[in-house]
């Protein structure tokens, strides 16, 4: 387990992770969401005592990071695919990795057979794709077959065999009572792959919930109906107290009633529904209504004339900072 407590984060006037609190459980995947400079990859980086945080703390399994003997086969993290020596082959990357956490050299030939690397192993990595570098990066976080895994966004540059695998082992590594937390930009793909998301905007927590609450809370919940007799159906809904809002294509809008209710309703009435069908909001509609007053860089769809700005198409800002946060230290 993981466990956060009132973590902050301060780059002089800049507070990039604002005393936030929060378990990671086995057992399950967590996503970690948050727009572009929420403080995501700051949070990530404290957890591994890459950063020292201004405030608050970061157990793992009841202990910091650095307390651990041997940190590989207690927590596998991929933080940045790039994070290697480019003159080194695979194979040695992950058998310098391994000697210096006491794991045993046959661990590497596993893992790289786990990632499909083996056919590239002795080549050096500087030559590798992204997408076979977050694979070699995968595979130093599994090395030390470790409990507890963290991943920042580890789609980037998959292939979409790529993509389906590494959804396929997050979920795999969570049902062995595993810990696995994992950051992304991709709603989609979070979806598809998250059972609980702790969601962040500048720098503070916004959620802390479980994916379904998560959607139900934040979006908007209905029911579409169209039929041939539009007007008759409305009447039988206001009849019974439900109020209808319509909409395009001749369809009907109806909350606060279930589709069998519907269903039954226009049955009894001998009523012809051509659509019946229950609407729930994306994750990615949900993430956005949630976080829209937590955005630091907003994009325009209109773009700037060349004599109104430092250059065409040049990225605005409400802060009018630049997009690169390098000179703050804050991230993702």
């Amino acid at each position: 387990m993981i466990e956060v407590t009132g973590l902050s984060k301060r780059y002089g006037p800049k507070l990039a992770v604002d005393d936030l609190t929060f378990q990671v459980r086995p057992g399950i995947v967590t996503g970690f969401l948050g727009p572009n400079g929420a403080g995501k990859s700051t949070t990530m980086r404290m957890m591994l005592d890459l950063d020292r945080p201004t405030a608050g703390a970061v157990r793992i399994d009841g202990r910091r990071y650095t307390d651990l003997k041997d940190p590989l086969t207690h927590v596998g993290a991929l933080l940045d695919a790039k994070a290697l020596h480019g003159g080194r082959s695979a194979y040695h990357h992950l058998l310098c990795l391994a000697q210096s956490n006491g794991i045993p050299a046959s661990r590497v030939g596993e893992v790289l057979d786990t990632v499909g690397l083996t056919a590239v192993a002795k080549k050096r990595s500087k030559g590798f794709s992204l997408g076979m570098g977050q694979r070699l990066g995968i595979a130093g976080a599994l090395l030390g077959d470790p409990q507890i895994l963290m991943f920042d966004e580890p789609v980037n540059g998959l292939d979409p065999e790529g993509i389906h695998w590494i959804r396929n082992l997050m979920k795999s590594l969570a049902s062995q009572g595993r810990t696995v937390f994992v950051s992304s930009h991709l709603m989609s793909e979070m979806a598809l792959t998250a059972d609980h998301l702790v969601v962040i905007g500048q720098g503070r927590l916004l959620a802390d919930t479980s994916m379904a609450d998560f959607i139900r809370t934040n979006s908007r919940s209905y029911v579409r109906l169209r039929s041939p007799q539009q007007e008759r159906l409305r009447d039988v809904l206001h009849q019974a107290g439900i109020t209808a809002v319509t909409a395009g294509n001749g369809t009907l809008e109806v909350d606060g009633a279930g589709s069998e209710q519907l269903g039954e309703l226009a049955a009894r009435h001998q009523l012809v529904l051509h659509e019946l069908s229950p609407q729930q909001a994306s994750l990615e509609e949900a993430f956005m209504q949630l976080t829209a007053g937590s955005v630091e860089y907003h994009a325009h769809t209109e773009p700037a004339s060349p004599a109104s700005g430092p250059g065409w198409g040049a990225p605005r800002t409400d802060s009018g900072a630049s997009e690169d946060r390098g000179s703050t230290g804050g991230g993702n």
